[in-house]
């Protein structure tokens, strides 16, 4: 079992949680992901790492409530545990096995959307440890929306987040703020884009136009983690490749995301039926013509 040292709500149905994990924690590097498991039975949740602590032995998660597995996972509290908790799983990220000499050469801008503030931190944090300073753009649609800010400001050269809503911050999509910092002189090497499927389509978009090479995390389609369930099936460029072990992170201007994003739909039907379990318990045995209790 491995206990949960801290549970927090960061945001509207955004959580935070430290766990016991000694092993993950030793070997983990920035771009992995682990898989979580609450009970025997439970769904594996493949959830990128958002931080770890070599020392104490924890491993931070972040999570948002999607569907019925992370709803019941949002009430784990402190003190409780995941009977599972393999990793770390996936490719690091590539800056790791860079020299940070000529890391500190280029100019790299990091921009996160909603949850993918938690994936983005530990890479900046990583560059920060190694004296690279590097812009980071975090977007969401509101100021409440906005996690790990003061973590993100404490490690980042400039920070600049953006609301849909225009209460705080720049006002506008992500894409808006980076074509301004580019008219405003600022020329980027690489982009690092890490948030929901139709951001990144739209960051790697401009991107391409303005001849950024950018990275991308297609965490967003993993289901089994391991390589075996084929949910996570892409292409990147002419190449098939599998998120969860030839990835995450991959080039953002060879990913095809409208068949990402197609993906994305394949089991909203198994999402929904477990979703009136949930709720209707062993209330609902069917009739409603979607959960299949009827057949």
């Amino acid at each position: 079992m491995y206990k949960i040292l801290k549970a927090e709500k960061l945001a509207d149905k955004i959580y935070l949680m430290d766990v016991e994990a000694p092993r993950v924690a030793r070997h983990c590097e920035p771009g992995q992901f682990v898989i979580v498991k609450m009970d025997e039975k439970g769904e594996r949740i493949p959830l990128t790492i958002c931080d770890y602590d070599r020392e104490a032995g924890t491993i931070t998660i972040v999570f948002q409530e999607v569907g019925a597995s992370t709803i019941k996972m949002s009430q784990l509290k402190a003190g409780d545990a995941f009977r599972d908790f393999t990793g770390p799983l996936g490719c690091p990220s590539e800056f790791i096995s860079e020299d940070p000499e000529s890391l500190k050469k280029k100019k790299i801008l990091f921009v996160a959307g909603g949850v993918g503030a938690a994936p983005v931190y530990p890479q900046v944090k990583w560059m920060k440890e190694h004296g690279i300073d590097v812009d980071v753009i975090v977007g969401s649609k509101t100021k409440d929306m906005l996690i790990l800010e003061s973590e993100m400001e404490a490690v980042a050269g400039n920070y600049y987040p953006c609301t849909d809503d225009g209460t705080y911050g720049h006002a506008g999509m992500v894409t808006t703020k980076i074509e301004k910092l580019v008219e405003e002189g600022n020329k980027y090497d690489v982009c690092v884009a890490i948030g929901p499927m139709i951001m990144m389509k739209f960051v790697c978009l401009l991107t391409k136009k303005l001849e950024i090479p950018t990275i991308v995390s297609m965490n967003p389609i993993m289901v089994d983690g391991t390589g075996m369930c084929g949910a996570c099936r892409l292409h990147v460029g002419d190449e098939i490749k599998f998120a969860c072990v030839d990835g995450p992170e991959f080039d953002g201007h060879l990913v095809n995301f409208d068949e990402a994003m197609k993906r994305q739909q394949m089991y909203k039907t198994q999402e929904g039926r477990a979703m009136l379990k949930l709720q209707e318990g062993d209330t609902h045995h069917g009739g409603c013509g979607h959960c299949g209790g009827d057949e």
